[in-house]
């Protein structure tokens, strides 16, 4: 899928966690809910950081277009070390490494302990980059026309302003894990599942996703996930923007009234 469809698929499902968590009896406060929307909104363009022309690649300037082009040659050399027979043959890294369910668990717990190690700055830090993404993701029109500079002036300032807010008594730095020292320990989830979900959804394009790797099927280690080929689409079709886009918006609308118990 493409930038924009990923960042709202995100944001629904963190905003359909905060229903179940309400429905269970671990209702998120609102700030939560709103944090854990945006960086799960981000954390799901962050797969694509194995691709020059991903809207991640663009969104921090050099910075990131060598990052990429890191990610790439490190996820090209992972898939020919451990390929079967049964793989394709490939140039580039694109939809190996960063697309598995290992690497959401791991960038996941990476950044849950970040936050627990690094203090307020380590959380201002993971705040910033993924509000950044966000903003590309889910305001990409106007991203687009806009220069990086004020992109990252919106996500610095919003993430000074809702790291203020998390801080406050009862506010959910220590939502859902309260023992001493594990407040924020919750930002690692929206990361993961926001990998999670971008993979989920490049595994219903006509390419699949190889999310179960390293766990071979068959002759392949890196099986390419996904439905029946009649039911898969290309990126950026009618499928996605007319479809599945405005059902993020309508799922992420419902699972964020019943998160706040609105419904």
């Amino acid at each position: 899928m493409m930038g924009p469809a990923h960042s709202l698929s995100g944001a629904a499902a963190w905003l359909g966690v905060g229903a179940a968590a309400a429905a269970a009896g671990h209702a998120m406060p609102w700030p939560v809910l709103v944090v854990g929307a945006l960086i799960c909104a981000g954390a799901a363009l962050a797969p694509d950081l194995d691709h020059k022309a991903a809207t991640i690649s663009r969104a921090f300037g050099p910075v990131s277009r060598g990052l990429c082009e890191i990610v790439d040659k490190l996820s090209y050399a992972v898939y020919k070390a451990t390929k079967k027979p049964g793989d394709k043959r490939r140039t580039g890294g694109h939809r190996t490494l960063t697309h598995t369910w290992l690497w959401a668990v791991l960038i996941g717990g990476g950044t849950s302990a970040l936050a627990m190690a690094g203090g307020r700055w380590a959380v201002l830090a993971i705040l910033f980059v993924h509000l950044v993404l966000a903003v590309e993701g889910l305001l990409w029109r106007a991203a687009r026309v806009s220069s990086d500079v004020l992109v990252w002036l919106l996500g610095a300032t919003s993430a000074w302003i809702l790291a203020g807010v998390l801080d406050k008594p009862g506010s959910g730095a220590d939502w859902l894990f309260t023992g001493p020292g594990q407040e924020y320990l919750w930002l690692g989830l929206p990361v993961v599942l926001g990998a999670l979900v971008h993979d989920i959804g490049d595994a219903l394009t006509v390419s699949g996703c190889p999310i179960l790797w390293p766990i071979p099927v068959g002759n392949k280690r890196w099986y390419a996930l996904g439905p029946p080929k009649a039911m898969r689409f290309r990126a950026g079709s009618w499928v996605e923007l007319k479809v599945l886009m405005p059902a993020f918006m309508l799922l992420g609308g419902v699972g964020g009234a019943a998160a706040l118990n609105f419904i």
